[in-house]
């Protein structure tokens, strides 16, 4: 009986069908990652976007008019567009409330909302 020097060819095509099975699943989740990233990183800049412009009305020393209002900003490179509604809540007299939504022009869904409380004008 002869001495065995390595693998037989079964054994190889066996191995190497194992090995293409596994990095198959592991270039599929690179992708999912990938897309991941990207939506993370749009919600992110939607968000940043959305709370500067609650910082600007809530230390506007002149607050908002009552109603509503809509329009357009840029940020990182990219354009916004936001609503925002300004009414004065029954149950917190002396404020107003500031609903308001921000989504990224282009973007179907991705959008982000805030509701806000500062002081009326008096």
């Amino acid at each position: 009986m002869r001495a065995r020097n390595g693998f037989t060819l079964i054994e190889m095509l066996v191995a190497l069908a194992i090995f293409a099975l596994a990095a198959l699943a592991l270039l599929r989740m690179e992708g999912a990652s990938i897309s991941r990233t990207a939506d993370l990183d749009r919600r992110l800049v939607v968000e940043v976007t959305a709370r500067n412009l609650a910082a600007e009305w809530l230390s506007d020393p002149i607050p908002p008019a009552l109603g509503d209002e809509s329009g357009t900003v840029e940020n990182a490179g990219r354009r916004f567009a936001w609503v925002r509604r300004v009414d004065a809540p029954e149950a917190f007299p002396g404020t107003i409330r500031i609903a308001m939504s921000v989504r990224e022009l282009g973007q179907p869904s991705g959008g982000v909302s805030f509701e806000l409380l500062r002081s009326a004008p008096r």
